[in-house]
């Protein structure tokens, strides 16, 4: 036996699940093709976002590092949907891109216990007779043996990219593909598909015209992502914002015949929510213009991003298209735009521990399960790995649920209902998240990442300090009042705002502006958490319903034929998961509830 763990890819998945299983005495080995590409934002050079920094707070109290990475790389920062209410609300970074590249490599190398190795994996082992797996064999022979193995590969499974008439065989633009591992997973009997992603052109600052942009600037305060550290110093770039017109999408229509994405190169779906520019023009032709950000890919660098426009079409079709837009008219592009299709595999063939159901000790997380994001795939690599060092302690796998934390819900909609096309995460997707905001991830899941090893008591009393210092504040503005009335029921209102109790209660400005701004969003919606609660509460109830793994759903007389082979296909753990299964109907679930019912009684 080489090692206990090995992690296959380097990317946002692998450098959680890597460093989780180190962290928890394990020895690991990350392969990668890239040492110099651990940690790479090949698209957007931004951290969060809605949904997604709750992601990032929630990895942090679990004990991953994405927290951290973007704190101390950081370069712009920002609170989205300050006007509406909390359960929308989230952080968003830009990051210097290439710090941030250089400290996620750096994190991973100086990890005692971890052990990296550039090589491409283009197999796995097996112990067929026991359907576990045992290790992996690379590109060039060598044969690594592991008692569990975390599957990350990102966009780089068999990937291709596409820039016109032009493709080749990549993960990344410059980049090899991991060719021949999609092929051995399909010859073990694996589900896989194909999917495809893209992204835009990068320009020189210097060729820019930034009085024709509006001007994005950063929140004055910066805030941390991580609950380890109350604030962050560093320096603040603004970001700008422009427009495609009517000449833009004439552009690209009359060249349309020449995209990869609709002259029938590319098969794999694109991401719904995140469009290139071509799938833009052509699925909303009454749009007249659509938003460019325009974003600085770091301190130590004149690339911007164009946010907004990743686009296939062929060069000289993507220079003349940008040359249209206010601002960008002289613009020199430094890298060519690009999609790229790869392979994935179908996630309703793993369990919500993400341990696939055909083979023991096999985890697969982030891209490869058929999503999109840094966020989601880091959220995906520590949960998997967090699973994988329980099942080597003989332990139960952590599930986490879909009311205490959005990387419950992403796992959840995953391995239950699958999906054919990048998995993107929205607040929406969560019914309880009010319950989920990023603030107050610390106090969802610090205590279970203890319990597991993975965070230090330091962190738990750390929390322990922040709910005492938030109570302290909630009891000052309980005994303070203005025209009779205290400052704890005048929160309530709509208009009054936590700023105005801090002019009239001095105190406040003792405590961190975290503990005042998560008291002032506890007064303001306890009405609508006590509701929330309530709803948890039932939910729960339907999640404690177990379904015993070897369950005969063949031998249940009442369920309909369709309802049976969705429940055979997907196994789910409860009467919870089963009830979200597409095509599982309310009447059978009835039915599943009181067999089950039986069985527990002895009947």
């Amino acid at each position: 036996m080489d090692v206990d763990a090995i992690v296959i890819g380097g990317g946002h998945a692998g450098i959680e699940a890597a460093l989780a299983l180190a962290r928890l005495q394990f020895s690991t080995l990350l392969i990668t093709q890239s040492l110099d590409a651990i940690g790479r934002l090949s698209c957007n050079p931004a951290i969060g976002g809605l949904s997604k920094g709750n992601m990032v707070c929630e990895i942090d109290a679990l004990g991953g590092e994405m927290a951290n990475l973007i704190d101390k790389t950081m370069i712009q920062f920002r609170i989205l949907n300050m006007r509406r209410g909390p359960a929308v609300q989230a952080p968003r970074a830009q990051a210097d891109k290439f710090s941030y590249n250089r400290l996620a490599k750096e994190t991973i190398e100086t990890q005692k216990g971890l052990s990296v190795f550039q090589d491409t994996v283009t197999d796995l082992q097996f112990d067929q007779a026991k359907r576990r797996v045992t290790g992996v064999i690379t590109e060039r022979g060598r044969r690594f043996t592991s008692r569990v193995v975390v599957l990350t590969t990102g966009t780089f499974m068999e990937g291709t990219i596409f820039i016109g008439e032009y493709s080749a065989s990549s993960g990344r633009l410059g980049e090899p593909a991991a060719v021949g591992l999609g092929t051995a997973l399909r010859s073990h009997g694996l589900s896989l598909g194909r999917m495809k992603t893209g992204t835009p052109a990068r320009v020189h600052r210097s060729s820019l015209d930034f009085d024709k942009m509006e001007v994005q600037p950063g929140d004055r305060i910066m805030q941390p992502f991580s609950f380890s550290r109350t604030k962050i110093d560093r320096p603040s770039l603004p970001c700008w914002i422009t427009f495609t017109n009517e000449r833009t999408h004439r552009i690209i229509e009359e060249n349309i015949h020449r995209s990869p994405l609709y002259g029938g190169k590319i098969v794999g779906l694109g991401p719904r929510y995140c469009p290139s520019i071509e799938d833009k023009v052509v699925r909303f032709p009454d749009r007249d213009r659509h938003q460019i950000f325009v974003e600085p890919e770091g301190i130590g660098t004149e690339e911007m991003y164009l946010n907004g426009i990743s686009s296939s079409l062929p060069e000289d079709v993507q220079e003349a298209f940008i040359h249209s837009i206010a601002g960008l008219e002289h613009a020199r592009i430094m890298r060519a735009g690009y999609a790229v299709e790869y392979d994935y595999v179908d996630p309703t063939q793993l369990y919500p521990s993400l341990e696939t159901k055909r083979f023991k000790g096999l985890y697969i997380a982030g891209q490869t399960n058929g999503t999109s994001g840094y966020e989601e795939a880091a959220g995906q690599g520590l949960l998997a790995a967090i699973n994988a060092g329980l099942s080597l302690q003989g332990k139960e796998p952590m599930i986490l649920s879909r009311a205490e934390s959005y990387i419950g819900v992403l796992i959840d909609d995953l391995v239950t209902k699958g999906t054919t096309e990048p998995y993107r995460m929205f607040t929406s997707r969560a019914e309880y998240r009010l319950n989920l905001r990023y603030d107050a991830a610390d106090q969802r899941l610090t205590e279970k990442s203890r319990l597991i090893g993975l965070q230090k008591q330091e962190a738990l009393e750390r929390l322990e300090h922040k709910l005492k210092g938030i109570d302290e504040i909630k009891e000052l503005l309980s005994t303070r009042k203005q025209e009779g009335v205290s400052w704890y029921q005048r929160l309530k209102r709509p208009e009054v705002t936590i700023d105005q109790a801090s002019e009239a209660v001095a105190e406040l400005g003792g405590y961190p502006a975290g503990y005042v701004h998560q008291a002032e969003l506890d007064i303001k919606y306890e009405g609508y958490i006590k509701r929330q609660e309530q709803q948890v509460r039932r939910f729960e109830k339907m999640e404690h319903i177990r379904i015993p793994e070897s369950f005969d759903y063949d031998g249940v007389e009442g369920i309909s034929s369709e309802s049976k082979e969705k429940l055979k296909q997907v196994r789910p753990l409860s009467v919870g998961q089963a009830s979200r299964i597409s095509g599982v109907r309310n009447s059978d679930i009835a039915v599943l509830m009181v067999l089950l019912g039986r069985i527990r009684r002895g009947q």
